[in-house]
């Protein structure tokens, strides 16, 4: 193990501040970068309070200077929904490039491990299923999307340069469709969306005619294999995420029953290039992390339900 000190980019965001918090749990420090463009103060507040703790606000398309050790660097720093990176494009280009090479350099002038948080975006629309390591994607690089799926390859790239030319020990994984309590209700993401439709009464706006998948994994198993690469040699790639695919239909569905909505499902047009399917092989993740998910989806959705319910009762007017 390293110097017990991290560096962790974007760490106030959804999965920013679990990583953080789990970190935090296993004995190592924590500086929090952020610029809290789509990240917030809230989900960190109840790590103020403890002194291996640290947060400061910053945009990592500048350089950034981090006194004292680290041990690890991880790079979370980025939009991530759709409703974001598509009203935000040139800083989601500008975090995954200068930003990543930002961080690269810190990790390198600190003797860090690097760990990029990469996506399956970077498959594209999918022609291989499910999507291991080395298929190398169908991606459109001029579409809608491309401000993030170009940006995570180009900082794949990116780190796989700091790797072989400069012999930085860095690693990226490559995350699916996760999930859980601090996920905006306005994330644009299927299942913030339909709980907030569900839990107050609109219908459950599923795009296209439902068919498309994917395969969705609690924030908490999610970390867990983000820092088991990290506490790894293993440059990856790796994959980390569940091998539960669901539909989108399906989900809806699932969604509804859980909270005892009597919500209707609404069929909307469905955005363009978006994934038909989606479904990892996790095989490198167990044979060489010793990974798998733990928390069963209806257990996972039942957790986030509850904290959607107090943070929908917070947010409403007085």
């Amino acid at each position: 193990m390293r110097h017990p000190r991290a560096v962790v980019t974007g760490g106030s965001g959804f999965l920013g501040s679990h990583l953080c918090e789990a970190l935090l749990d296993q004995g190592i420090a924590v500086l929090c970068l952020d610029n809290l463009l789509t990240g917030t103060t809230r989900n960190i507040v109840h790590l103020t309070e403890r002194r291996d703790f640290r947060f400061l606000k910053c945009d990592l398309t500048a350089p950034v200077n981090v006194p004292g050790e680290v041990g690890y660097v991880f790079h979370l720093a980025s939009a991530a929904s759709p409703a974001d990176y598509l009203q935000l494009p040139i800083q989601t280009l500008e975090v995954g490039s200068q930003g990543t090479r930002n961080a690269l350099e810190l990790a390198e002038a600190k003797g860090a491990r690097f760990v990029l948080a990469s996506t399956s975006e970077v498959y594209g629309d999918p022609l291989v299923h499910p999507q291991p390591e080395t298929y190398w994607g169908n991606v459109n690089p001029v579409g809608p999307r491309s401000v993030y799926d170009e940006a995570k390859r180009f900082g794949e790239a990116l780190t796989a340069a700091f790797r072989h030319s400069r012999r930085l020990d860095a690693a990226i994984v490559r995350i699916f469709n996760t999930y859980g309590p601090r996920m905006r209700p306005d994330d644009g993401r299927a299942i913030p969306t339909f709980l907030r439709q569900a839990l107050t009464g609109e219908d459950l706006t599923v795009t296209g005619d439902g068919s498309q998948t994917r395969s969705i994994c609690h924030v908490g198993d999610t970390v867990r294999g983000i820092i088991a690469l990290a506490l790894s040699g293993h440059p990856g790639p790796v994959n980390i995420g569940s091998p539960y695919e669901i539909t989108m239909a399906d989900l809806a569905r699932l969604i509804g029953d859980l909270t005892g909505s009597r919500s209707r499902v609404r069929f909307v047009d469905r955005p363009q290039d978006d994934p038909r399917v989606r479904r990892p092989d996790t095989t490198l993740a167990e044979e060489e992390l010793g990974w798998r998910p733990r928390i069963t989806v209806e257990e996972g959705l039942r957790a986030t339900i509850e904290w959607f319910t107090r943070e929908l009762v917070f947010a409403r007017p007085a």
